[in-house]
């Protein structure tokens, strides 16, 4: 599974399994009925923050559409999801390449950090839109930073910080590759004013206008590769200052 250490998460889900599996338990030296998990439900409840990242990653509808199977165990709808997150780790490769395409696949965790950190905690809550549109506004305060600007911000921001034209007091610019007079610097520039205007124009304006519409998972995971790339050209150009 793209971006997730597959035996790290098996072994962890293992502890859990094992912590959690249900067992008669003892009571001064003598065998009760009382059924009890096999480990402290203390020591349950610090596995349960990690296991349910991993949960979060491997099954994300896990919360809602594996079952509480049983009144006794508390952790029954975690233990549950965690042997199938289990199978589905070890059988990865194989469930891919016989159900489906073995394409590429792109983890939202891999993108560009401005892209990813911006939309984290809203898209782990399924709040796509939002999250993208935050996404967004991370990136023009990355970009507002890295030129030391906030006079100008979205679309107008990015085209004075590609533009061809020198630097001038107070309107630093970005330079993708050295500048000089060939059309493959001239291209790379104009390339990232239109990227800027079509993210600015196509995507985030629309999210704004359209607060009660939410985005397609896949759709808003396709708006944030491309936040990505723009991030990145941001990231690695160059700052041109006037001297």
């Amino acid at each position: 599974m793209n971006g997730v250490n597959s035996d790290w998460a098996t072994a962890e889900l293992n502890k859990f399994i094992e912590s959690t599996m249900m067992r008669n338990g003892s009571g001064g030296g003598f065998i009760t009925t009382r059924d009890v998990t096999a480990s402290s439900d203390d020591f349950i409840t610090m596995q349960a923050p990690v296991v349910e990242k991993i949960l979060d990653r491997v099954l994300p509808d896990w919360r809602t559409e594996v079952p509480d199977t049983s009144a006794n165990n508390r952790w029954s709808r975690h233990r549950e999801a965690a042997l199938r997150a289990r199978e589905v780790l070890s059988r990865d490769k194989e469930l891919s390449e016989n159900l489906g395409e073995n394409a590429p696949q792109i983890s939202a965790a891999d993108l560009h950090p401005w892209a990813w950190s911006g939309a984290r905690s809203l898209w782990q809550s399924a709040h796509y839109r939002s999250a993208v549109e935050d996404a967004a506004k991370k990136l023009n305060a990355e970009t507002q930073n890295k030129v030391g600007r906030r006079d100008v911000a979205e679309t107008d921001l990015f085209k004075q910080a590609f533009s061809l034209d020198a630097a001038a007091p107070g309107k630093a610019r970005l330079r993708r590759m050295k500048p000089d007079d060939s059309d493959t610097y001239r291209s790379l520039q104009r390339g990232a004013m239109a990227l800027a205007e079509g993210i600015f124009a196509g995507i985030r304006n629309p999210l704004t206008h359209e607060a009660g519409i939410e985005l397609d998972e896949q759709v808003a995971l396709e708006y944030l590769a491309a936040l990505s790339i723009l991030a990145r050209w941001v990231d690695d150009s160059t700052v041109e200052r006037a001297s």
